[in-house]
């Protein structure tokens, strides 16, 4: 990759011209009742709120322009540097430590082959996203570094890739993690679109390499869950030296893969258009874990302990213009299944179940003064005991009020609720639009969920008698928002 960028930058300066884009939204969020500047957890109730400051800058340079209506070759360089920090508006404080240069690459085309754009470096690729949600099911290669071919002529779109995710899914414990796939996608006529594909990640088994996968023969689930393999251990084998007596891990390989489905259709009455995705994927096993014991440290080896993990989303977003320059509504609901086939006795957001829904109206008083509506419900199920504490005083609330130190549950309820409302005005330079940047908004917003403070907080939750901060019973959340959100 490095080659081919020198290679491309060694053409003459007066060859190409350079351009700069990007995205950012800041926002003050006063948050009297002691949260930490969102409305709930997280995007499943609609990103709008929920999430926090952030800042995307894409470089390009052109070393060979593109000519329009002709088929000769063209080349380019891209980086984007991209974080979740802007100063005095997060506990980062826009630390440039925050920020990470999460693509390099560069392209080429009609080289070899007509209507062919060749990509090495970064593969990072999605088919659309969920905007009201900010998710993208329809999502291949964001962890992979390799070269991809991706052939476009107006009605078929086909992208194929090859490369390694060995470091995003590894760090410092790099080891290779072959990665291949791609996806077709049909543009049918003007009014529907359909496509899907799928990725597959190989990690083979290399014995000698500490980083390669392997697998802690006979390790418990729960004794490593609770971190008491080596109490275990020495319970059963009295008299042993764990560095001697301690089963070797046995060389394993790994594999996963995801699979992707698209259907597109709009362009007929109020139906501007409507995105349909559907992802299922197969989560890569995770590495070594440590354990510690009498003041030494152990590693255990979990790939036999972490092989079952899958994740079924499907999300759909429509775009409706109810009354053109007047009146726009977007409407959206995703729905996500997490399963652990390893994990029978805990809860874990690897065992769940999510639905929701999130309608957004947006009024035009102006063409550049808007009022936003929007209201989500969702539904969130622990499908492997409680994991959600409904009370301050959840330990009471308990079945029969009996405390068990040994459970491996976390709270009182298996399902939590939340309703989320908000409502502001808009300003808006470019005009109507609920996608239209930038904007400039002054929100208040709204929660109800069953589990008690459900946003990001810094409360006591210990009901320890000497607790000098006293627990609190809230169910309700309100902010207020100044913010602004722009691409550009």
């Amino acid at each position: 990759m490095i080659s081919l960028a020198l290679m491309l930058l060694s053409a003459p300066a007066e060859a190409g011209r350079a351009d700069v884009g990007g995205y950012f939204r800041v926002a003050t969020r006063p948050d009297f009742q002691g949260g930490s500047n969102t409305l709930g957890y997280w995007n499943l109730h609609g990103r709008l709120l929920n999430e926090s400051p952030y800042a995307t800058l894409d470089f390009r340079y052109e070393v060979l322009e593109r000519q329009a209506g002709t088929l000769a070759p063209w080349a380019s360089i891209h980086a984007r540097v991209e974080g979740g920090s802007v100063g005095n508006a997060d506990p980062g404080n826009g630390n440039l430590s925050n920020l990470r240069l999460s693509q390099v690459y560069a392209t080429t085309g009609n080289v070899l082959i007509p209507n062919v754009t060749w990509q090495v470096g970064t593969l990072d690729r999605f088919i659309g996203d969920l905007g009201l949600y900010d998710m993208r099911p329809a999502q291949l290669f964001f962890e992979t570094v390799g070269a991809s071919a991706w052939y476009q002529d107006g009605r078929f779109d086909v992208l194929l890739g090859v490369g390694d995710s060995g470091y995003y899914l590894r760090g410092d414990d790099y080891n290779t993690i072959f990665t291949g796939g791609g996806w077709l996608r049909v543009h049918v006529n003007d009014h529907l679109e359909v496509g899907g594909g799928g990725q597959y990640r190989a990690e083979p088994s290399a014995e000698g390499n500490r980083n390669a996968p392997y697998a802690t023969p006979g390790l418990d689930y729960e004794d490593w869950l609770r971190g008491e393999v080596i109490e275990s251990f020495l319970a059963e084998n009295p008299n042993q030296q764990v560095e001697i007596n301690f089963p070797d891990p046995a060389a394993s390989d790994a594999e996963s893969w995801k699979a992707i489905g698209y259907l597109g259709f709009g362009g007929f009455g109020p139906v501007l258009w409507n995105n349909l995705f559907a992802s299922y994927e197969r989560k890569h096993p995770e590495g070594p874990t440590f354990e510690s014991y009498g003041g030494e440290s152990y590693t255990m080896y979990v790939t036999e302990l972490t092989d079952e993990r899958d994740v079924l989303t499907v999300g759909n977003e429509m775009q409706l213009r109810i009354i053109p320059q007047r009146f726009d509504v977007a409407w959206g609901f995703l729905y996500g299944l997490h399963t652990d086939g390893d994990n029978d006795i805990a809860p874990s957001d690897h065992d769940r179940m999510y639905r929701s829904t999130v309608l957004r109206g947006q009024v035009y008083a102006t063409p550049t003064v808007h009022w936003l509506v929007e209201s989500s419900v969702a539904e969130e199920v622990s499908t492997n005991g409680r994991a959600y504490r409904e009370h301050a005083d959840s330990i009471f609330a308990n079945t029969g009020g009996v405390p068990d130190s040994r459970g491996l549950e976390l709270g009182d309820t298996d399902t939590r609720y939340t309703w989320q409302g908000k409502t502001g005005v808009v300003l808006s330079p470019l005009g109507p639009g609920i996608y239209t940047r930038p904007s400039l908004r002054l929100m208040f917003g709204t929660q109800y969920s069953n589990q008690n403070n459900a946003f990001g907080n810094s409360f006591v939750e210990t009901l320890d008698q000497y607790n000098e901060f006293g627990n609190v019973e809230r169910h309700w959340h309100h902010v207020v928002a100044l913010e602004t959100e722009a691409w550009f």
